[in-house]
């Protein structure tokens, strides 16, 4: 990772990251499609299962918490050629992962039914949103063991390894789902188990490779132990993509909330439609960070510091160039996107017109989806933190109660444009005026 040509690199450690988050995206996706198109009561269906979006996502940002968390710290280890240091940090993460799955269960369990009326669930749609989550939180353990331990592989340059990960799983729930559906008759609860089914292929394909002898960082027993040091360092980091992605959970339950007050449950299924759609494309983007990423932890242990700076640019550039194009296709043709998820005709019209003003701030995202990762692949876990932040907690969640109150439903497809404008701005501020400093001897000695 050190010498390879860059552009070389970073195609071969981003495209099986791609196509991993690509294939990923797909456990959600296929089920919404798929459920969607269910005769009869498929747009209720969908609705429902799309206000289990906050507990699902949720759950993963407990993964990410770890993760995104530890990769990094175990590539600059690995970058200073400490082996048994980075395979603590794998160690811990193991423990940590499963003890949050212990408290999800409990928590979501004891509390599914006013949480999801809570996230905007309607009488109409409350059974289909418990009948999914119900069996989908049979998998917790699975879900983050998969995907918290899956940036660990590829934190050593085995992203093929790690694709295969995610294919195996994504390609068994998408023979599963029509079957478990359509073929046994079991509705919603099908798409749920064929997702849980999936997700432990791809969780023992993830945990195999670890505990094997091709791995470079393996899970050891005497890893486990919790290293509280280990620990701080590895929640320090993973602050930042756990809030990014729990915030994520909040913006639905206040989208939700909002869009079921002022619209109806047709509201809160053009949302499900659209944000299925934003992941399509976002899961491309993160993909590829998440494959160059360690390339820039691992440089930046390392001290090459301008390998750093060409490798952060490229990286900055190619996220605002396809962000910023895939956008544009869904801007001009957003019928064409919300009939993949539904067949309802005054469905597919609502979104026809939402979409374009929904999306429309995702034309310069792309430029914080590049940055917020840079900060992360060098250990600035306080400014990656505050980014996040500041774009969901500050901005978002305030416009999508305030707007409503002047313009009344449109007011929530508002808030996102406006919070993601700004919050570009405001990261490539950051980037600009932190970065000259940030990549530099003291800063890496600091870090570690």
């Amino acid at each position: 990772m050190a010498t390879e040509s860059i552009g070389k690199l970073m195609l071969s450690m981003a495209i099986p990251s791609v196509i991993a988050q690509i294939i990923n995206i797909l456990y959600s996706i296929v089920d919404r499609i798929y459920i969607g198109h269910i005769e009869g009561v498929g747009m209720e269906a969908l609705t429902g299962v799309g206000v289990t979006f906050p507990i699902i996502t949720l759950i993963s940002a407990f993964s990410a918490f770890v993760g995104v968390g530890g990769a990094p710290l175990a590539s600059i280890w690995l970058g200073k050629g400490d082996r048994k240091r980075a395979e603590t940090i794998l160690g811990n993460g193991v423990t940590m992962l499963a003890a949050f799955t212990v408290l999800l269960m409990v928590v979501f369990y004891a509390f599914q039914r006013p949480l999801l009326y809570m996230f905007g669930a309607s009488d109409a749609t409350i059974d289909y949103a418990v009948d999914y989550i119900s069996v989908y939180l049979v998998g917790t353990i699975f879900v983050e063991l998969a995907l918290g331990l899956n940036t660990f592989i590829i934190s050593q340059g085995q992203s093929r390894i790690a694709m295969m990960a995610v294919l195996i799983g994504a390609v068994a729930n998408i023979v599963l789902d029509p079957i478990f559906i359509f073929v046994f008759h079991m509705g919603v609860k099908g798409a749920a188990r064929a997702t849980v089914i999936s997700q432990l292929l791809s969780a023992l394909w993830t945990v195999g490779f670890l505990v094997s002898s091709r791995s470079s960082l393996t899970i050891k027993k005497e890893a486990l132990k919790p290293d509280w040091p280990v620990i701080g360092r590895i929640m320090a980091l993973g602050v930042s993509p756990f809030i990014m992605r729990a915030t994520e959970s909040l913006i639905s339950i206040v989208l939700n909330s909002g869009l079921q007050r002022y619209g109806g449950d047709i509201y809160v299924g053009s949302l499900t439609i659209m944000q299925s759609v934003m992941q399509m494309y976002a899961a491309p983007i993160g993909g590829f960070t998440q494959g160059v990423q360690p390339v820039i932890s691992y440089n930046f242990g390392a001290g090459n510091f301008d390998r750093v700076k060409k490798l952060y640019r490229r990286m900055i550039g190619i996220c605002f160039a396809f962000s910023a194009g895939a956008t544009a296709l869904v801007i001009i043709f957003p019928e064409f996107f919300a009939s993949m998820f539904t067949n309802d005709a005054e469905l597919i019209t609502l979104v026809g017109k939402m979409m374009p003003i929904f999306m429309c701030g995702m034309l310069v995202f792309g430029l914080q989806n590049g940055i917020q990762p840079t900060f992360l692949a060098l250990g600035q876990a306080k400014i990656s933190l505050f980014i996040a932040v500041f774009r969901k907690v500050i901005l978002l969640v305030p416009l999508a109660l305030i707007l409503p109150l002047r313009f009344g439903v449109m007011g929530i497809y508002y808030a996102e444009p406006i919070s993601d404008i700004l919050s570009a701005t405001v990261a490539s501020v950051l980037f600009f005026t932190h970065i000259k400093k940030i990549v530099s001897r003291e800063t890496l000695e600091n870090i570690v």
